[in-house]
């Protein structure tokens, strides 16, 4: 199978292009700083020779897209915008112009598209997109427009040969340095992981084997298209999220944080409070209903199986994840 991967260098594409090459596929990184033998360079906006690879390949998964862990600044909120929708759009363009073109083309999306709730969960058939909360910053809009028009601009490429499903993933948990889940072990590490702003705000989660068996999953299914939510389906208040991460990992307290320290510590992060401040309840509607078997349905031995490679991978004896 050959796949290409635009915007296959951050975390989830490492994730996947680690997987994929060791289950033997053939894999394009397309990218905007190509240093190895199989990434291609690209701008994000315009066709150029990319576009060639993706003309006669099986799949495309599209990940590009400026990175959420930045202050969401007026000018790194249209740099989300416009990085996630002109890249979406060309990747259709390159996809309506190839002679053979790709069964199936996967587009990232994201689970902050649905609105911030505590009183039940979200699933694609009856989840509340947000946008018209109250009692939230007035930005917090912004994040859902940016995923709307991120899922629109595949909605509307005209490629009629070829299935399309956006994929709402929520945060994908895996030891690889620099992600979120090394961010929160180092949190928890250090005794800072704790309930912030009364931690009854839902996270949403996904162990990277299960994003990844999901990603084949979705690749073999013809019959699913359209947005699949990426997410277990056990997500959970923050403060009993970080409770059993600190226990994962041997930590016996976590300091609480109030709603200003999450927003001096997220200053001193450069990153915002809304990834830890929304209440994202998601859940894998489609995906269950499909069939799909999750190998870690629930926090607490994901938490410990995370843990344990994060120690293995820092000794240098990291596991690779296979795409199986």
């Amino acid at each position: 199978m050959k796949v290409v991967l635009p915007g296959g260098t951050g975390q989830i594409g490492t994730i996947l292009d680690r997987a994929l090459t060791a289950a033997g596929h053939e894999v394009i990184v397309v990218t905007r700083r190509p240093t190895g033998e199989r990434q291609v360079g690209w701008d994000g906006t315009t066709l150029g020779r990319w576009a060639e690879m993706v003309d006669g390949s099986d799949v495309v998964i599209n990940l590009a897209g400026r990175s959420v862990s930045c202050r969401y600044t007026a000018e790194n909120l249209r740099a989300m915008m416009d990085s996630r929708v002109t890249s979406a759009r060309v990747v259709g363009r390159a996809i309506a112009a190839a002679a053979q073109p790709p069964r199936v083309w996967l587009q990232m999306s994201t689970a902050t598209i649905y609105a911030h709730r505590f009183d039940a969960p979200n699933d694609e058939a009856t989840g509340v997109i947000g946008g018209s909360e109250t009692g939230v910053p007035d930005y917090w809009a912004y994040s859902v427009d940016i995923a709307r028009n991120w899922e629109r601009a595949q909605a509307e490429a005209p490629t009629p040969a070829t299935r399309k499903v956006a994929l709402r993933s929520a945060m994908v948990m895996s030891p690889d340095r620099g992600g979120v889940f090394d961010v929160l072990l180092g949190l928890a590490r250090l005794g800072l992981g704790g309930p912030v702003a009364g931690g009854a705000q839902y996270v949403s989660w996904i162990h990277d084997t299960d994003f990844v068996r999901a990603v084949k999953f979705l690749i073999d299914r013809d019959d699913i298209e359209g947005p699949v939510n990426l997410a277990s389906p056990g997500p959970l208040p923050q403060r009993e999220f970080m409770r059993t991460l600190r226990t994962a990992r041997g930590v016996p307290v976590g300091l609480p944080a109030t709603r200003w320290m999450a927003e001096l510590g997220a200053f001193a992060l450069r990153s915002d409070t809304e990834l830890l401040l929304k209440s994202r309840r998601v859940v894998p509607g489609r995906l269950a209903a499909a069939g799909f078997d999750f190998a870690y349905p629930e926090w607490q031995p994901a938490a410990v199986d995370l843990v344990g490679r994060a120690r293995s991978t820092r000794s240098g004896a990291g596991r690779l994840r296979r795409f199986t």
